[in-house]
């Protein structure tokens, strides 16, 4: 274990040594390891989103062995996805690439505007599956939050108790929420912190915008001029919102977006000291050469190779 990778691990002292190794597994893996950056490939989004608006771009992705290809060639550390995705190739791949069970998921064939997120995945099954990590969806800000927040306790403990990684999903979204405010500074800064509070190793949030949606905190960040102007700030305050940067904190990719405008964001995570990224649909809704040259210029802008 490196230096950097060593430094990561002092943020988790009380953790017992298999949710440290499998932590380090994580970090150790693809063509980032070591580097303390994580490049994670997600697959939840037939089930969030649906089969035609997820995989009809490229029709490959509705193989759910197809991501965990993808995902071992593009050198990702690790690999997210739902209970049934995972049971699709986990024999095939074992060992090959660190797996993520996502322990919850919410559809959209209602309008839910407090969501709560189903729980359709276990830690006996991840321990089944042989996943390093299981992962769980939170809501600040929906009227169901206390709901999620108790389930995350729950789930958190088991997987701890069993040594597996707990990758948090933090993303605002509740009635009392703005649509701009989803992606608030404050608000993405607060979600990054309750996820860390409730036991996250791992804490994903989406890239923060520089409004400000709560009135008391407005007044604070004005107040202590706490910088929030560029993205690469605003990333800075996430992560230091996350226990002063002793939590690792990750950033979604988003809806299929322009390269370059990808690009950029990356080099704001980085130059914020964000942890890397977790970039779904712009990964995988497109061919595999276009998928694999994206995934490898977001490696390597990480990697230091590209500025």
């Amino acid at each position: 274990m490196n230096d950097r990778i060593s430094q990561i691990m002092s943020f988790y002292e009380s953790d017992n040594p298999g949710s440290r190794a499998n932590l380090v597994r994580i970090l150790n893996h693809g063509r980032l390891g070591g580097t303390g950056r994580l490049v994670i490939l997600p697959v939840d989004q037939g089930f969030e989103h649906g089969p035609a608006r997820s995989f009809a771009p490229n029709p490959a992705g509705y193989n759910p062995l197809y991501h965990f290809q993808l995902a071992l060639e593009a050198g990702c550390n690790a690999y997210a996805a739902p209970l049934g995705a995972l049971e699709a190739g986990a024999a095939r791949y074992a060992g090959e690439i660190p797996l993520i069970l996502k322990a919850n998921n919410h559809d959209v064939l209602d309008s839910d505007q407090d969501p709560l997120s189903a729980v359709t995945g276990s830690v006996r099954q991840a321990l089944r599956l042989g996943c390093a990590a299981v992962g769980f969806t939170i809501y600040p800000g929906s009227a169901q939050s206390r709901t999620m927040y108790e389930q995350l306790r729950s789930l958190a403990e088991e997987a701890k108790e069993a040594g597996l990684a707990v990758v948090v999903w933090s993303y605002p979204r509740g009635s009392e929420l703005s649509k701009e405010g989803e992606t608030g500074i404050d608000v993405v800064a607060y979600a990054a912190q309750i996820a860390a509070q409730l036991g996250a190793h791992v804490i994903k949030v989406k890239l923060p915008s520089a409004h400000l949606e709560q009135a008391e905190a407005k007044k604070v960040y004005e107040k202590h001029r706490v910088p929030v102007g560029s993205l690469a700030e605003r990333v800075r305050h996430v992560v230091q919102s996350a226990f002063d940067g002793r939590r690792i904190v990750i950033f979604s990719g988003g809806a299929r977006a322009d390269d370059e405008r990808v690009f950029e964001e990356v080099r704001a995570v980085r130059d914020g000291g964000g942890f890397g990224s977790i970039i779904g649909r712009n990964s995988f809704q497109r061919g595999r050469a276009d998928a694999l040259k994206f995934l490898d210029t977001v490696i390597r802008i990480y990697a230091g190779e590209i500025q």
